[in-house]
């Protein structure tokens, strides 16, 4: 049977020059396990119910808000999104090697010194960036819908990019069904969408720290990401790469790109799955994370 997370430690830590907020689960003497989020989420993101067979499973879990979201340091300065899209670094106030940079100093601070990280849309590129510039921290590496930073793969569908631009919402209830909407077309099919639960999280999430502005430099960071396939050639850590065979934001391509990258990673295509985590997933996910921690290459 699983059990419910210990209760869970949380706190404020300086990290890479800004305040990072962070939760921990589980048993601080089992390998450290760091779960990196995507664009404009929150720590509580990762449901409770996923941190559990984590810990079940024996690793101690920690999970954290970005930069520019939740408790974490607010960063200022206006992304030009445009010009970020036809890449050009200038555009953005920090990129992701600064997340992922970030990343580290929040082990550092909790005093960790390797840990397996699992990283999901924005966080698999982050996790990505990890594992490139400190391999010597990183015991393994799970990207979940995310890609390679190669314009050419891993492209939304034009009917989820409408979704996206059809325009900023204003209030509390705008946002969350906007949020709900969001999901929704994100979602593949092939399980059970729960909008109640997601405009539950929705609701949670905005007051807990509704920051727009944050996301758009998250934003700007994602667009002027340089390829990263040259430097994930050069890894050699343990590697898995999970992706829905519906996404519809970041397509299968940009999975199976990665895992091409990566010498000796394993590919996981779930069919009926679309850009999402629900809970009729997580044990798969758990499963194929920790059959990937487990190799020796």
């Amino acid at each position: 049977m699983t059990r419910a997370p210990s209760r869970p430690a949380s706190g404020t830590v300086r990290a890479n020059g800004i305040d990072l907020r962070y939760e921990t689960h589980g048993d601080p003497r089992d390998p450290a396990l760091l779960l990196v989020m995507g664009h404009g989420m929150q720590l509580d993101a990762w449901d409770l119910e996923l941190c559990a067979l984590f810990v079940d499973r024996g690793y101690f879990l920690i999970r954290f808000d970005n930069r520019d979201v939740g408790h974490s340091t607010k960063l200022t300065g206006v992304p030009d999104i445009e010009a970020a899209r036809r890449g050009d670094r200038d555009a953005a106030v920090y990129g992701l090697q600064d997340m992922a940079d970030d990343a580290v100093g929040l082990l550092d601070a909790l005093g960790v010194g390797t840990a397996h990280v699992l990283g999901a849309s924005m966080g698999g590129m982050i996790a990505q960036v990890l594992a490139v510039r400190y391999p010597d921290r990183v015991d393994s590496l799970c990207s979940i819908m995310s890609t390679t930073g190669d314009r050419t793969v891993g492209k939304a569908r034009p009917e989820v990019l409408a979704v996206i631009r059809s325009g900023a919402p204003r209030t509390r209830a705008e946002v969350v069904e906007a949020q709900v909407d969001m999901a929704r077309a994100l979602a593949g099919g092939g399980f059970a969408f729960d909008a109640d639960h997601v405009r539950a999280r929705a609701a949670h999430a905005y007051d807990r720290c509704h920051h727009p502005e944050g996301k758009l430099r998250q934003q700007a960071a994602i667009l002027t990401a340089p390829d990263r396939t040259p430097a994930l050639r050069e890894l050699r850590l343990p590697a898995v790469v999970i992706h829905g065979a519906d996404d519809p934001l970041v397509g299968v391509d940009g999975g199976v790109a990665t895992a091409a990258a990566i010498p000796d990673a394993r590919l996981v295509v779930i069919p009926g799955l679309g850009h999402e985590l629900p809970v009729g997933v997580h044990a798969t996910v758990v499963e194929q994370f920790a059959t990937n921690a487990r190799r020796r290459l």
